[in-house]
């Protein structure tokens, strides 16, 4: 595997770089990934334009033919981040499906003319995904989170799914791994036969694991975030009405203000200035085509 040394710094285990040839059953530029779907560019970032079910479809598709392909649940946070690291806006750009999983992403592409998009938080896509799994007898692997929360994620998708087939799990340790013990993990995903691989370690760690395990993983990887976390139990979840505000931010800030003050300050203030921009710029073309 080959290293690349300011990669592993953001995720703290060897990663080899995005492919510059296309792979067998993926395309290289997200571009050539699937015509069908409609992208937006939202603060310069791709976002597929996509709905519920065709998301879902379009994974167990993958999954049953073992393709090797990545999904980007995007927030403000991450969209921010892509604008100012170029590795992690190149895995965000090789990913062949990025959905908007933060409210003000949905609502900023229905803003722009996708009046439809609805919000695909990567919890709830995760448990929906579950459930598809376990009729159509399709087995998945856990990666990421603390162990405590990944037994107790592993009880309740049995109870919650009896017939969920869960091929694999494996919380990392949080520290560098070496380049055998990622062998090791990269090993034991392709030895469960899982199709589908739940990455949960939070943003930029995911994406980039991901972007550097693609090619390798006969699998879909998912990166998901704090999904583990939510649906264990271990990290309360925001009440539906906040999410459907549009305030689950709100609430994450609340029950951890220390850890996420400093980063959704900086983050949303971006994010606003930005998006912004580019509304305005977006509605000022229109206005121009309509006196036209």
């Amino acid at each position: 595997m080959r290293i690349i040394k300011n990669w592993s710094t953001h995720i703290n285990m060897p990663l080899q770089a995005p492919p510059s040839e296309p792979m067998p059953g993926h395309a290289t530029l997200r571009d050539a990934v699937d015509e069908s779907l409609t992208r937006e560019g939202v603060i310069g970032t791709a976002v597929d334009v996509v709905e519920w079910n065709q998301a879902l479809e379009r994974v167990h598709a993958w999954a049953k033919n073992s393709e090797s392909r990545y999904v980007c649940f995007s927030n403000v946070h991450a969209l921010v981040t892509a604008r100012l690291d170029p590795l992690f806006s190149s895995a965000l750009g090789h990913a062949d499906l990025v959905v908007p999983d933060g409210a003000p992403v949905a609502w900023m592409m229905r803003r722009l003319g996708h009046i439809r998009q609805p919000q695909m938080r990567g919890a709830d896509f995760f448990w929906n995904y579950c459930a598809i799994a376990a009729e159509r007898g399709e087995s998945i692997f856990l990666l990421g989170s603390k162990p405590g929360t990944l037994t107790r994620l592993q009880a309740r998708l049995r109870t919650a799914f009896p017939r969920l087939l869960i091929a694999g799990a494996y919380s990392p340790p949080f520290r560098p791994l070496t380049e055998e013990e990622d062998r090791a993990i990269e090993g034991a995903i392709i030895a469960s036969g899982a199709g589908t691989v739940w990455v949960s370690l939070g943003c930029p760690k995911q994406e980039l694991w991901m972007a550097a395990h693609y090619g390798a993983v006969p699998a879909v990887m998912l990166g998901v975030g704090a999904a583990f976390a939510f649906k264990a139990g271990t990290v309360r979840e925001a009440p539906h009405w906040m999410r459907a505000a549009g305030l689950e931010w709100l609430h994450r800030l609340c029950s951890e203000p220390r850890r996420l003050l400093r980063r959704y300050f900086v983050t949303n203030t971006i994010f606003l200035l930005l998006g912004g921009r580019q509304l305005l710029s977006h509605f000022y073309r229109r206005m121009q085509l309509r006196l036209r």
